[in-house]
């Protein structure tokens, strides 16, 4: 009977394979939180934290290492020596810091002096020998105080553990006063074991309110608090910062410290501790944590013989499992975007949405392994949209914080909904997003007006238009899925204003300066024009329309050229220093989020063993198993979705096309536990490092003759398998096989632009028109006249108002308007010193063109000075009585533009022997303000004669001590524009 088992066993076998291949169930070889290391991407720019949290849970308790700086924007960085004390919420992977509420440090004096002065305080020296991080729990050794400190959480409450060297001198010091500004605070002794109170600040979110209660295991033998910089002991409620507690303990039992946080109130604090630890033990809460995580990291399952590849993987899923963060009680109160209690026992509400990363592969992540959360996430959304007036762009606990740019919460909704994840007011939600597309901010007023915006109009104005362009093409999308045949044109037409900012020359999107291009022009050049980027890492920004894009460039191997150009390229960037711009091959930086397509557009044009080449060197070179394993911020888990999709062997492209790219896996075998109780399997036969090019690929047993698969493929559950080799392979390399991304429908004309001419100008000017569509045709008018029919260069010699549009089968572009001014031919400039030329504001003659700048520096309009004093000397041409001469200076020192210190104006005849016109200027330029300002400075004397006239402006020079940039060296700018004379 035995054998008759193993024949009838083998023969079902058989007739399975003929059907549909066999794959193995996922193997795990150990609990998958083990592949987890928390410090990778705590070193280097990751600007990650090691300690405890839950999956998207609202508490982060974590050591804090740093007090300011930019890689101390979550609180600890591998480098620091000292742990200052442990609070309970942190930031992941962001470029700005906050948070860092309520700081606990257990130790053995009482000293309400932090430390960071050099001088003796309560921060303690440890060492990586003695520090634990895993998923839910942290556990390090104070070297200083010899104290061990044990950390564990639950989502919205979390334990501390600490064992004192002694039974005497046991204090715990907790500190209201850390890292950011404080608004408003309370501690308050409830009992002989228990602390709340609240904390208000000021810092990324600009009225943070956090509420806690504190139950210590041992009794409060006495507080004492500080007032004034005298230590004072009180009973029960007192006004203060900080307090030093100290407790009964003989035994020296370890100390036990329960805490539970709420955005709402005391009670909700209180209520938090109770319904999540109430009794249980510091064990039982780690167990319940880590057991959830192990939950959460199984929907992903890898297998692999090489154990740097699957902790990158594990700690990767992990990072992306961090945020965004709940931010409800229990009870299902929470704080809105309007600051008021709102309840909801319909969806879990959340916060920390870094959109502009997160939109590109998290949330698209999400849609695979996190649907019910994802509708929770819309749902969030729209709350927020009623609460604040506006979906979230980058909010940060019920604080819009104004950062970054796009309508990003646009194609999260998008996305899931054409992949069926619906569980929210759908027609609510397509308002939501037009209104996000609708309004007059951040440049859309221009943007709906002309198809582009206007370097003048708008700071990062390239940027801002290729993104606004996606995320209407996921409008158009939706609204065609609903049947919103309007929406779905006009969005579709919105879609390709792209074309708007393609110059044809150069072949890269660039700024529109007064409808001429940005000049000169570098594409290695980070300016105000693009965000955290330059022109090669934004270049290729047109996911919603490859084929469209390629069209403009010139067809799939014009495309092709440019993609080897952008990784052969130098790997050095002009311009500003962008610290966000990390980890370079070539001009791609993947430390930074726009290039993170780049590698998969290979597919596109039909060499998709070129973006197997990349994307393994990027998952090889670009994520290390080490403290500095990721290339740049880690970005409240893009950076790590990025690594969790390639390395599965495919990457979400275009989200809310359903299509996912293919790329190279990293791992034998990749299972998806899916949340329909399927699975889909990715399987790479063959694999190794030299292994990385497909040969052939299967999906369910059938030959895959395409570069990508759709999402019901992975929803359907099932096997994509991978037939490696060492050879690039033909696999995917002929027409038809290729991803594509077009729009077809609802085609525009692009509009014109002036590629020669000057806008202002001496004597007269040759004005040349250009379209990026060549086929069509361009009209104009000059002032008021009729338009005419474009066909040669024509001059203009006065100061005039042009309009141009193009016409392409009976489509017209947008009206586009242009002000020529006329600078007196006689009147030069030279500059003694020389000005930045991402501020150029239009060149040599721009202090005198008659143009000045607006309060947004950004906008193209001031020339800027970095570190630099002002020169200029103005020559009439000959003497003119003068009675008045000034000269305007842009003063924004949250972004290092200061006011000069001091002005002067001299006067010459023969340009050589100066003399004051009248006294100089003196300003206290060091003086903190917080406000934008322009300062118009007029010299004023009595009518004489002058040719010459000469203003020197004195930098501020080295930024002061209060200010943000100080620490580093920070130098000043100088921002000044137009000298005017009367």
């Amino acid at each position: 009977m035995k054998h008759l088992f193993f024949v009838v066993l083998l023969t079902f076998f058989l007739i399975s394979c003929e059907t549909k291949p066999q794959i193995e169930i996922a193997k795990k070889d150990k609990p998958l939180i083990e592949y987890v290391n928390p410090f990778i991407g705590t070193g280097g720019h990751g600007h990650t934290y090691p300690g405890a949290t839950m999956p998207f849970g609202m508490m982060q308790l974590s050591p804090d290492t740093r007090l300011d700086g930019w890689d101390g924007c979550s609180g600890y960085h591998y480098s620091d020596n000292y742990i200052y004390g442990f609070s309970h919420t942190h930031l992941s992977g962001t470029g700005v810091s906050d948070y860092g509420d309520i700081l606990l440090m257990p130790t053995t004096s009482i000293n309400f002096n932090n430390g960071s002065d050099g001088k003796p305080g309560y921060r303690a020296h440890f060492s990586h020998d003695n520090e634990i991080a895993q998923p839910g729990y942290y556990k390090v050794h104070l070297d200083s105080t010899n104290i061990d400190v044990e950390l564990t959480v639950s989502k919205r409450s979390g334990m501390h553990k600490y064992q004192f060297p002694s039974s005497e001198n046991q204090y715990v010091i907790l500190e209201l006063d850390h890292r950011d500004e404080l608004l408003d605070y309370k501690i308050q002794k409830i009992n002989d074991s228990t602390i709340s109170g609240f904390r208000h600040s000021k810092a990324w979110a600009t009225d943070q309110r956090l509420f806690y209660t504190i139950e210590f295991s041992k009794p409060i033998k006495n507080i004492t608090y500080q007032d004034q910089g005298a230590l004072v002991s009180k009973n029960y409620k007192y006004q203060s910062k900080q307090a030093a507690i100290a407790f009964n303990n003989p035994n020296n039992d370890p100390i036990y410290v329960k805490i539970g946080i709420s955005a709402v109130d005391n009670d909700g604090a209180l209520n938090n501790l109770k319904q999540e630890i109430g009794n249980k033990t510091f064990d039982h809460i780690k167990t319940d944590a880590q057991n959830a995580w192990e939950n959460q990291l199984d929907k992903l399952v890898v297998e692999s013989q090489n154990n740097d590849y699957k902790t990158n993987f594990y700690t990767s899923l992990y990072h992306t499992m961090i945020a965004p963060n709940l931010y409800q009680d229990v009870d299902g109160r929470y704080r809105g975007m309007d600051l008021e209690i709102h309840e909801t026992g319909d969806f879990e509400y959340y916060t920390v949405f870094s959109l502009w990363d997160t939109y590109r592969a998290a949330h698209p992540l999400y849609t695979i392994i996190e649907q019910e959360r994802t509708n929770d996430f819309i749902n969030t959304f729209l709350a927020k949209y009623d609460e604040g007036g506006i979906m979230p762009i980058w909010d940060l606990s019920a604080c819009y914080t104004g950062c970054m740019i796009g309508y990003h919460a646009v194609p999260v909704i998008s996305d899931a909904y054409l992949k069926g994840i619906t569980n929210y007011d759908t027609e609510k939600a397509l308002e939501a997003m037009k209104h996000s597309a609708t309004r007059d901010k951040l440049g859309l007023k221009s943007y709906k007006a002309l198809g582009f915006i206007p370097v003048e109009e708008e700071s990062e104005s390239v940027s801002k238009t290729l993104e606004y362009a996606y995320d209407d093409w996921t409008i158009a999308q939706m609204a065609k899925a609903m049947g919103k045949t309007d929406d779905y044109e006009l969005y579709s037409k919105r879609a390709q204003y792209y074309k708007n900012i393609y110059d044809p020359e150069s072949k890269f999107m660039r700024g529109r300066f007064r409808n001429t291009w940005f000049a000169p022009f570098d594409p290695y050049e980070v300016n105000f024009n693009y965000t955290e980027a330059n022109s090669w890492q934004y270049s290729f920004y047109v996911p919603q329309d490859i084929s469209g894009f390629m069209t403009l460039l010139g067809g799939k191997d014009k495309l092709e050229i440019q993609l080897d150009d952008l990784f052969t390229a130098k790997g050095e960037t002009s311009g500003r220093n962008q610290a966000d711009i990390t980890g370079l091959i070539g001009q791609y930086a993947h430390g930074n989020e726009p290039s993170h397509h780049m590698a998969y557009l290979y597919n596109f044009v039909n060499k998709p063993h070129k973006t197997q080449e990349k994307v393994h060197q990027i998952l090889t070179e670009l994520y290390t198993n080490e403290p500095d394993g990721i290339s740049g911020n880690e970005d409240c888990g893009q950076m790590s979705a990025w690594y969790v999709f390639s390395s599965m062997g495919f990457y979400p492209v275009t989200p809310s096309s359903n299509d996912y790219i293919i790329g190279t896996p990293l791992f034998d075998k990749a299972t998806i536990n899916l949340e329909n109780g399927k699975q889909f399997t990715i399987v790479a036969d063959n694999l190794s490092d030299r292994n990385i090019y497909i040969e052939y690929a299967y999906l369910n047993g059938k030959a895959l003759d395409k570069t990508f698969i759709s999402h019901n493929d992975i929803m359907d559950g099932g096997t994509l398998e991978f037939k490696m080799t060492d050879n690039p392979a033909v696999w995917g390399s002929r027409d038809g096989q290729e991803p594509k991304t077009q729009i077809k429908e609802h085609v525009i004309v692009p509009a014109p632009f002036i590629a020669k001419g000057d806008v202002a100008f001496k004597g007269d000017t040759e004005v040349v028109l250009q379209n990026a569509d060549s086929d069509a045709i361009i009209y104009y008018k000059l002032n008021e006249g009729d338009y005419i029919k474009y066909s040669d260069p024509f001059k203009i010699s006065d100061p005039t108002t042009m309009v141009v549009y193009s016409e392409k089968n009976n489509i017209k572009s947008a009206l586009i308007e242009t002000k020529f001014y006329k600078i007196d031919p006689n009147v030069s400039i030279h500059l003694g010193t020389t000005y930045a030329n991402q501020y150029n504001a239009g060149g040599n003659d721009a202090l005198i063109d008659g143009i000045r700048g607006t309060q947004d520096f950004r906008t193209g309009t001031w020339q800027g000075y970095f570190d630099e004093d002002l020169i200029a000397t103005v020559d009439l041409g000959s003497s003119r009585d003068i009675n008045t001469i000034s000269v305007g200076f842009l003063q924004d020192q949250r972004s290092w533009i200061f006011y000069p210190t001091e002005v002067r104006c001299l006067v010459s005849n023969d340009g050589k022997l100066f003399k004051p016109f009248a006294p100089k200027r003196v300003i206290d330029a060091a003086q903190p303000s917080e406000d934008v300002s322009i300062q118009q400075l007029d010299f004023s004397n009595t009518s004489k004669k002058y040719r010459y006239i000469r203003v020197i402006a004195k930098k501020l020079g080295e930024l002061p001590k209060w200010h943000l940039g100080y620490p580093h060296d920070g130098r000043s700018w100088l921002f000044v524009d137009e000298i005017s004379i009367k």
